[in-house]
């Protein structure tokens, strides 16, 4: 009893994630044309852009007070540093920065001078940093400076502005108590009252306590700050480097390239991996084919020795035997999405080969009559002649005169129901004769397989679902789309069928797609009809070819079955020997 499959967990985080990373490398193009910008963008801008230099000058601010030695003072009473940081940057101080360049021959507007300053504060300090950038070392030094001691003058004048606007409020408070006091001296002169002494004394005290406070102010130490850090003419111009810049932009190229990719993972159509597969097919994933560069022009993998794709498919010939739904009909039908069908052919002839190396009597069953060419892809016929079985028959019609028998070297061998070009093609594949031959799968020990064009392109596999429940699709992983996948599998189901799973084909090479566009034969046998094919028409009955030669070649690994067509094309490995 074989064990259920585990269903795939929606939230298994590490999972998707992982998914989502391959699948964004798929677009390889795209990052490397992201990581191409961003490397031309950088070295174009280092490149093209002019030099500038960048001088810096440190100004340490301080309030007036008036013992700066006295315990418990503070540098920082009523400084807000960043009030400070936006008076250093005013126009108010670059327009005294610009009247005192203006008098060395530096004539800039104020726009211009404060464009290149950058003023910033030191956490936990009361420092600012003057920083200019201008297009020589002497420029920016000597602007630098300028803007810092402008900045100082700038708070010296509003400190002692302060100073002077207090002590004329003093003085003003002062006026009217000097002269109240000088009334009440006449009037103690003149009468010597004692009421009129007591209220000159308090006036006095008044006075006093003014006059002490604008004594006070006047000897305020009003020093707005230093320049502890002279601007210095830069030797090396300011900026990043072209290293810099180009490991910069290979990193910002490298995130537009994940971006655009992202974007175009978004609209891909085509299935991203194999957990969409799963999920639009409604089918696990029965094998994921490797590619193999030395069998690129055999249909048949199983029989070479080493081969690492007759391993998979083996591997999914037995999976599939221990499957409950095929076990109990043993009736396969191999299918593609669309597009050509030679994904699905050669998986069907490969699934039959790994049958018979089990034992199984495997009949494989070309339903594929639009473009039939399996018989020549698995014998060795020449061009123009036909076999010797295909002689001596009357009844010419699908398939009771297209059974034959196929070799497979090492592993045994299995009846092939080779397909026929026929003008009603849903009407041969219902008919009573293609009935009776499916059924054979009910024999014990055997297996039916049936090749059909790609469902999405013909009708002819649905006619088949009701038969032959069980369907594998054979696909590419990045040319079936989800919306395809999920078509399918509404139309098997509403035809009683049911997916058993799907195989992904690797496809063709670069290298084996050209040699098939210039191989002249296989252009012929692709782009013509079978039935204008003069091998085709040979091969399944044709009297016209047949006979014609005696030649042994023509039959090798493609004989017809003792039993003839009514007999059941029961196969065995020992009565080939």
């Amino acid at each position: 009893m074989t064990e259920p499959i585990r269903a795939l967990d929606e939230h298994d985080e590490p999972a998707l994630l992982r998914d989502q990373f391959r699948q964004l490398l798929r677009y390889r193009a795209i990052l490397v044309t992201g990581v191409v910008l961003g490397l031309v963008g950088s070295g174009w801008l280092a490149l093209s852009g002019e030099d500038t230099y960048a001088a810096t000058g440190e100004v340490s601010v301080r309030s007036a007070t008036s013992d700066p030695f006295a315990a418990g003072a503070s540098a920082d009473k009523g400084i807000n540093i960043g009030s400070e940081r936006q008076t250093a940057v005013s126009d108010v101080v670059g327009t005294i920065a610009a009247g005192s360049l203006a008098k060395h021959g530096d004539t800039v507007e104020v726009g211009a001078l404060l464009s290149g300053l950058q003023v910033t504060n030191p956490p936990n300090t009361l420092v600012l940093k003057f920083a200019y950038t201008g297009r020589t070392p002497e420029l920016a030094r000597t602007r630098a400076q300028a803007l810092a001691e402008a900045y100082l003058e700038v708070r010296r004048e509003r400190t002692e502005d302060s100073i002077d606007n207090m002590i004329d409020g003093y003085r003003t408070q002062l006026k009217p108590l000097t002269e109240q006091r000088d009334r009440l001296a006449e009037q103690e002169t003149a009468t010597g009252g004692g009421d009129v002494t007591s209220a000159r004394a308090n006036l006095i005290v008044a006075i006093s306590g003014l006059n002490q406070k604008i004594s006070e102010l006047r000897a305020l130490d009003t020093t707005p700050g230093y320049l502890n850090k002279k601007p210095v003419a830069p030797t090396q111009p300011a900026g990043a480097g072209l290293p810099l810049l180009l490991g910069l932009g290979g990193v910002v190229g490298l995130a537009l390239g994940l971006l655009m990719s992202w974007v175009r993972l978004v609209f891909d159509p085509a299935v991203r991996s194999t957990r969409e597969l799963v999920r639009s097919l409604g089918a696990p994933l029965l094998g994921s084919l490797p590619r193999e560069r030395g069998a690129a022009r055999a249909l048949l993998a199983i029989g070479h020795l080493g081969s690492r794709l007759a391993e998979e498919y083996r591997a999914i010939a037995f999976r599939l035997a221990y499957d409950p739904s095929f076990a109990e009909r043993r009736r396969l039908l191999v299918t593609a999405p669309r597009g050509d069908n030679d994904m699905a052919r050669a998986a069907a002839a490969n699934l039959a080969a790994a049958f018979a190396e089990m034992g199984r009597d495997v009949l494989l069953v070309e339903a594929d009559l639009r473009t039939p060419s399996l018989a020549e892809d698995l014998g060795a016929v020449h061009p123009g002649r036909g076999p010797r079985w295909a002689t001596g028959n009357e009844d010419r019609t699908w398939p009771s005169d297209s059974r034959a028998n196929v070799d497979v070297p090492g592993s045994g061998a299995f009846t092939l129901v080779a397909g026929r070009p026929t003008d009603n093609v849903p009407r041969a594949l219902t008919s009573a004769p293609v009935s009776r031959l499916l059924a054979e799968g009910g024999r014990p020990g055997a297996v039916v397989i049936v090749l059909a064009p790609p469902v999405l392109s013909y009708a002819d596999a649905v006619a088949l679902v009701d038969r032959v429940e069980g369907v594998v699709i054979v696909c590419r992983p990045r040319e079936v789309h989800r919306s395809d996948l999920e078509r399918i599998r509404e139309i098997i189901g509403a035809a009683g069928g049911s997916v058993l799973g799907a195989v992904l084909h690797p496809g063709h090479g670069r290298l084996e797609r050209r040699t098939r566009a210039k191989t002249p034969e296989t252009g012929e046998r692709r782009g013509r009809p079978a039935a204008q094919n003069p091998a085709a028409r040979g091969r399944y009955g044709d009297p016209d070819v047949a006979g014609r030669t005696g030649d042994p070649a023509e039959t090798l690994g493609l004989r017809t079955v003792d039993g003839g067509p009514g007999h059941g094309g029961r196969n065995s490995a020992a009565g080939h020997r």
